[in-house]
């Protein structure tokens, strides 16, 4: 009778280790080394070790996250914070959890012959603009500047740019977006060098906002087994991100074996990751206040067209990183 009820009870135990908790993740954008650390995670058995089963969704510039996950198909997204932070202005209640990326990678790259040389000469020019809840910082921005965006006198004209650097090679527009890790590097291997380009980086500017934070419902946070689920993702998670920064070639190969596009190339994408190692550097997962702050300033700073029009609350929790880290 005992060895039967020893068995059962070790049965037991066995399916109780087996059991994983499925965890599903919406990216942003398409697979890159920008989300490395949560390939890395599952790759490397850190998600698994945590009892977790984990199922990473690419997003691409048809996949909005915060629908996805107010839909029922994602647990958590990664998403920019004023895109978030506009999602929960306007009902969606989206909720900082965790904070990987420590400083912005966004910028305005110009070439150099429209002679920009600080933002005061951006007025008169055409500037390339992600929209799809990528324009709010540099919105934000020209408010603060006093430059307006209309196309008016003193003013920038706006082009609506697509995922790509065409604008620039093209001449369409004397400024355009880029990350510091992805489509800067694409201008320069389309053939302008770096000395024929101006860069104004965000973080410089003094305006950067958060990017790449991890999000969920607020309202799921109230179920005990899905926070406990969440302290074990975010710390398989940050486990992933350090060992990518560490090990940066492996990572990126990591990224590679998960891109089915087939598109990404080794050489750019193990730059991207030695740029993106920068970003992450200086973060422990946890969210730093004063860099929420700075984020819901700049982006208040809106004037009569500001991103958000009050200050958020609620918008971010240490519960899940206090626990996880």
């Amino acid at each position: 009778m005992r060895k039967t009820a020893l068995m059962v009870s070790l049965l037991l135990a066995a399916g109780t280790a087996a059991a994983q908790d499925k965890v599903t993740v919406q990216l942003k954008w398409l697979p890159q080394a920008q989300f490395a650390g949560y390939y890395v995670a599952a790759a490397k058995g850190f998600c698994k070790d945590a009892g977790l089963d984990v199922t990473i969704k690419p997003g691409g510039p048809d996949v909005a996250p915060v629908q996805v996950l107010l839909g029922g198909g994602a647990d958590v997204m990664v998403d920019w914070m004023p895109s978030a932070l506009a999602a929960r202005e306007a009902g969606a209640a989206v909720v900082n959890i965790a904070q990987p990326f420590k400083s912005s990678g966004m910028m305005l790259t110009c070439r150099k012959d429209t002679g920009i040389k600080s933002p005061e000469d951006f007025r008169g020019k055409t500037l390339g603009v992600w929209f799809f809840g990528n324009e709010y910082p540099f919105l934000s921005w020209m408010s603060q500047l006093g430059i307006p965006t209309d196309g008016s006198a003193g003013g920038v004209t706006v082009l609506k740019q697509g995922f790509n650097v065409d604008p620039l090679l093209q001449k369409q527009a004397d400024c355009i977006s880029t990350m510091t890790y992805n489509e800067y590097w694409q201008v320069i291997d389309a053939g302008i060098p770096a000395d024929q380009l101006v860069v104004f980086k965000y973080q410089d500017q003094g305006v950067a906002t958060l990017e790449d934070g991890i999000y969920v419902l607020e309202d799921k946070l109230k179920d005990p087994a899905f926070e406990d689920k969440m302290v074990r993702f975010v710390r398989a998670s940050m486990k992933g991100w350090k060992w990518a920064e560490e090990n940066q070639d492996a990572a990126a190969e990591i990224v590679l074996d998960n891109d089915a596009t087939g598109a990404q190339t080794e050489a750019h994408q193990k730059r991207m990751m030695g740029e993106i190692a920068k970003l992450t550097a200086g973060s422990n997962g946890a969210l730093d206040e004063a860099d929420y702050q700075r984020t819901v300033d700049t982006l208040m700073k809106g004037g009569s067209d500001p991103v958000i029009t009050k200050t958020p609350e609620g918008a971010w929790t240490h519960a899940i990183t206090d626990k996880a880290l």
